[in-house]
């Protein structure tokens, strides 16, 4: 058993060992963050501070949300940590949207909500429990440790995952399109054509193919993501394997 002896310690050193002690706790639960960031956008606190129309008290806001009543008393503390995390903010009026919570309002069409609802799946999560095992095996990802398959491979036999995946990646091509075009549209100048590798269900591309509508687009993905995906005058979808071969283009997008 370790023992401390606190003769051993001066000053100096308590606040050393204090400081250690909370760079391990925050480390241990950074996750509460994560979890209760998801809650509020299952609980779809977000768009119910938006409906309200101004800052909304607690009372208020407990309210408007399907919530169980023996469990109001406990919405205080969910926001506080979501407040302190800058995710909302709170006035003596109530409690406002910010930039970030905007982001995961349901009517925004740069939503971030499904990738967070992704991101934070029991699937995309579970390999991070495996990663002590992975270091010791020869899988090539943590993802085939924890489900013995890749996700590519799994989302084709899970529909909901490969809706969830595939929701998840056009909202993040719906939000770096939109910043793509304001800061890098030059990039795409005089291109007649362009394939958007692992293109997903097509956000980023359309994007691109409405900006430019002399420009050929090609989204690329495996065929159960784009089969039945209904194209436009120069937009097309085409399912195959970007390992063994990728349309030819002017150009080739590879988002991430």
């Amino acid at each position: 058993m370790l023992e401390i002896s606190m003769e051993l310690i001066d000053e100096e050193g308590a606040n050393e060992l204090l400081q250690a002690q909370a760079r391990v706790w925050n480390h241990a639960l950074a996750f509460i963050n994560s979890m209760a960031l998801k809650c509020a956008v299952q609980l779809d606190i977000p768009d119910a501070i938006q409906n309200h129309g101004k800052p909304i008290t607690l009372s208020e806001l407990v309210s408007s949300l399907p919530i169980h009543p023996s469990k109001s008393q406990h919405l205080y503390r969910l926001m506080r940590i979501l407040v302190h995390s800058g995710i909302f903010s709170l006035k003596k009026e109530g409690y406002s949207l910010t930039p970030t919570s905007r982001l995961l309002l349901k009517g925004n069409p740069m939503s971030a909500r499904p990738l967070l609802l992704f991101w934070l799946d029991p699937v995309p999560m579970e390999p991070l429990r495996c990663l002590s095992t992975w270091f010791r095996n020869e899988d090539p990802t943590a993802f085939d440790t924890a489900h013995g398959k890749c996700i590519w491979e799994l989302a084709g036999e899970n529909a909901r995952l490969n809706n969830l995946l595939n929701e998840a990646m056009a909202s993040d091509g719906a939000l770096a399109c939109g910043v793509v075009m304001k800061k890098c549209k030059g990039v795409f100048e005089g291109l007649k054509s362009l394939v958007d590798v692992g293109g997903g269900t097509g956000a980023m591309a359309k994007c691109i193919a409405e900006t430019f509508p002399t420009m050929n687009c090609t989204v690329f993905d495996l065929p159960h993501v784009v089969s039945g995906l209904p194209g436009s005058k120069n937009l097309k979808f085409v399912g195959g394997d970007m390992f063994e071969s990728v349309p030819s283009a002017d150009a080739i997008l590879l988002k991430v």
